[in-house]
């Protein structure tokens, strides 16, 4: 029988160490607001929202000619309807915006080509043909084979549509967003009326947002919020007669008194430092926030070798849990594998509650084991989210699609800076299989269950702390015997003098060949003589 080919294995990325946030936000509710707050807060918000939107349609238009002298000139008429400062904050969002829809535009296109490469694959396989780990076989039968050609040809279109809208500076925006746009056309499905889908469209496409100017008093002219919370808004032009203040400004009743982090936001502002604000209006909970943000100096990130110094906490990523394991200095496991579980049905803010708690739940552990690093996996499920790859696994595709892998990096980076922890980023490659081949079993034991997610982790963290996953050596250079230390890594099958895995106890004996299988000789089963014959040994 001819040998078997050896898999290639692909390489392996080396673990870095992620760097901090480089931005803080805090939120706060305007409680105790008026029926002329309200009312002020809803006329601000849709005039400069109507503002915001005639300049996205100009924004748009200019594409990949736009400049900075068609950036003032969009300025110039926003500026007579509203204020300079209101003009800038509105043409720069406008701006951003242009630069997401042309990124998401960038990543829908990297799917289409994602796709089209497996049809075009297994299209050119024979039906019925098998598929491997590294590449999907052929359709079942002919009947597929069609459709997923015509699938092919129509995913072809809209690729050469992208293509070309990219390379002409043409995208798509909704403000508001598409998916609320979409439900109107579903309002039964969207468990909405009409005149609820009216009032979170228009809450949605209303502009309360103004960047922060350091120098200024306050860090901001156009949204002021004093050290005391007194809140107040410079009103734009055609709103000016219902300012309550000096110059056109408008003061809340309300105060607001940002609980966490308040005495880095009051630092701030009294150091006259940019702040930028925003106002919100959930419509389903009826109530008005105010959101500060600011930018923060880069945390210095520490060396790998200062993160590895006291351990590492290795921890797997699931669809419903983290799986985490302490290991020392030198990647041996202690205690006991941990779980900290997390749900993410229902809606997107009980999902990143959700997410929240198990991070936190995570941190405090980390932080009473010691370790001053937690290792990562790497994961981006952005090239593995196609219809074409998991066609059939429809259940996998939403296991996949339901994970929130780029949220959840954010969020623990953010969260872990907070706790001084590092969080060391590795390549996701073979880290459950390797776990699982060389750690479930030997850390298997009465008391101790461990499951492939446990066995994950361990290899994440050793990996993490620079060591290989597997457990053996190969042997020393000066003899076979283990006198130079213990071996922690198998050597290849080409390694010259490598020593094989030896034998259990019990297939040492005297006829251990009779009883692994191995050819039999001419010599009788039982000796005839009495000098051969074998002792009971009692």
């Amino acid at each position: 029988m001819a040998e078997a080919k050896k898999e290639r294995l692909r390489t392996i990325v080396d673990p870095f160490v992620v760097p901090g946030p480089l931005g803080v936000a805090v939120r706060d509710r305007l409680k105790g607001l008026t029926v002329k707050d309200d009312q002020v807060l809803r006329l601000v918000g849709e005039q400069l929202g109507r503002l915001a939107s005639l300049d996205l349609k100009p924004r748009c238009a200019d594409g990949l000619e736009h400049s900075s002298d068609t950036w003032a000139a969009r300025k110039q008429a926003l500026t007579g309807r509203s204020s300079s400062r209101w003009a800038g904050s509105i043409t720069k969002a406008t701006h951003d915006q242009w630069a997401l829809a042309r990124r998401c535009q960038l990543a829908h296109i990297h799917s289409l080509e994602a796709g089209v490469r497996t049809l075009t694959h297994r299209l050119s396989q024979p039906v019925g043909a098998k598929g491997t780990k590294r590449a999907p076989g052929g359709y079942r039968s002919k009947g597929e084979w069609f459709s997923k050609s015509r699938r092919l040809a129509t995913l072809e279109h809209r690729l050469d549509a992208a293509r070309d809208d990219r390379a002409a500076g043409v995208v798509n925006v909704v403000r508001g967003g598409r998916r609320l746009l979409n439900n109107r056309h579903n309002l039964e499905k969207a468990e909405l009326t009409e005149s609820q889908w009216r009032g979170r469209w228009d809450a949605e496409r209303w502009f309360l947002k103004a960047d922060g100017e350091s120098g200024k008093r306050f860090g901001n002219e156009t949204i002021r919020v004093t050290p005391d919370g007194e809140v107040s808004i410079k009103l734009p032009a055609p709103l000016a007669h219902h300012a309550n203040a000096p110059h056109g400004r408008y003061v809340l009743s309300s105060t607001v008194q940002f609980m966490h982090r308040g005495e880095e936001w009051r630092d701030r502002i009294t150091a006259n430092r940019a702040v930028a604000y925003r106002i919100h209006y959930d419509v389903t909970r009826g109530r008005w926030y105010l959101t500060a943000s600011w930018t923060r100096t880069a945390v210095r990130t520490l060396p790998p070798a200062t993160a590895r110094a006291r351990g590492m906490a290795g921890v797997d990523t699931n669809a419903e849990h983290f799986a985490a394991y302490r290991l020392d200095a030198h990647g041996n496991p202690v205690g006991e594998p941990r779980r900290f579980f997390y749900d993410l049905s229902g809606t997107a803010t009980h999902r990143d509650a959700q997410i929240r708690h198990a991070i936190s739940q995570l941190l405090h552990w980390a932080k009473r084991t010691g370790v001053a690093a937690i290792g990562i996996e790497n994961l981006d499920f952005a090239q593995d989210k196609t219809r074409e790859k998991h066609g059939r696994k429809k259940r996998f595709r939403q296991l996949i699609s339901g994970m929130p892998t780029g949220k959840l990096r954010a969020r623990l980076v953010s969260m872990a800076a907070e706790q001084d922890l590092a969080i060391v980023a590795i390549d996701p490659a073979y880290t459950s299989m390797w776990g699982d081949e060389h750690w479930r079993k030997p850390l298997t034991s009465n008391k101790r269950k461990m499951s492939r997610h446990d066995a994950a982790s361990i290899a994440i963290g050793r990996r993490a702390l620079g060591h290989p996953i597997r457990r053996r050596t190969a042997p020393p250079q000066h003899h076979r015997s283990d006198g130079a230390g213990h071996r922690t890594v198998q050597a290849g099958p080409g390694a010259q003098g490598r020593e094989g895995t030896r034998p259990p106890v019990t297939e040492r004996a005297h006829d251990a060949r009779g009883r692994t299988g191995a050819m039999r000789t001419r010599e009788t089963s039982a000796s005839k003589t009495v000098r051969d014959t074998r002792s009971s040994r009692t």
